[in-house]
């Protein structure tokens, strides 16, 4: 049985809260599914995700939600690192950051990392 790719499903619930961030989901590899609060594509917003898994999205005709890239968001935040990362998912086309704060160790990121990723070879 092939299993589906990593795609986002978006949260109905959640479609008439007030928030400056919404929220989404994406379901990984495995079937699980991980929410995520949806921002701008900011280096400043960035800049403050510490302990989280982050996607670069970007977003077809349609409204579907592409994984430009991803990466693990540490417990400091390197400003140049991260500078260039946002360069080069912007360069890609990306125009959200899909952020996952839910896990609370960094095993357990990884997992999620890999979950996320249609390609496990992929390096960011």
């Amino acid at each position: 049985m092939r299993r589906a790719g990593v795609r986002e499903e978006r949260l109905r619930a959640t479609a008439g809260l007030r928030s400056s961030s919404t929220l989404s989901s994406w379901r990984g590899l495995s079937g699980r599914r991980y929410i995520v609060g949806v921002h701008p594509l900011d280096l400043k917003e960035l800049l403050e995700v510490t302990d989280a898994v982050i996607l670069a999205v970007s977003r077809d005709e349609g409204g579907t939600g592409h994984v430009v890239d991803s990466v693990l968001a540490g417990p400091e935040p390197s400003t140049e690192t991260r500078t260039r990362w946002l360069e080069r998912v912007q360069e890609r086309g990306a125009s959200e950051l899909h952020i996952h704060r839910l896990a609370d160790t960094e095993a357990r990121r990884r997992e999620i990392l890999a979950d996320l990723r249609e390609n496990a070879d992929h390096a960011s």
